[in-house]
């Protein structure tokens, strides 16, 4: 059993910066690939980022790619998501995801999710 707790969300301007954490408990969060999806309001989850267990892997959404990385830290149980040169259509809950699968196209499409974090707001304001 993985619980997955999200922080870093709130209210940012756009072009400005926020970074996210997912700390994971239990002693095999680092048998899990790791990553974020997000929803925005009247939307469906999408994909965000994925990293590897190993942590030296990772993959991104093209609409994030070159603005967000994911990273993690296995001594802390914690994943990160670093947001830069955010837009207003960057504004959605972000939740943290588990997959024991390490495989970054199942991983991507978010449907053999192992553990799902409850998520955190990302406001970015105009």
């Amino acid at each position: 059993q993985v619980q997955l707790v999200e922080s870093g969300g709130g209210l940012v301007q756009a072009g400005g910066s926020l970074r996210l954490s997912c700390a994971g408990s239990g002693r095999t969060f680092s048998s899990y690939a790791m990553g974020w999806f997000r929803q925005a309001p009247g939307k469906e989850r999408e994909f965000v980022a994925v990293i590897n267990r190993s942590g030296d892997s990772t993959y991104y959404a093209d609409s994030v790619k070159g603005r967000f990385t994911i990273s993690r830290d296995s001594a802390k149980n914690t994943v990160y998501l670093e947001m830069n040169s955010l837009k207003p259509e960057d504004t959605a809950v972000y939740y943290c995801a588990a997959n024991a699968y390490d495989n970054f196209g199942y991983f991507s499409t978010g449907r053999t999710t192992d553990y799902w974090g409850k998520g955190t707001l990302v406001t970015v304001s105009s």
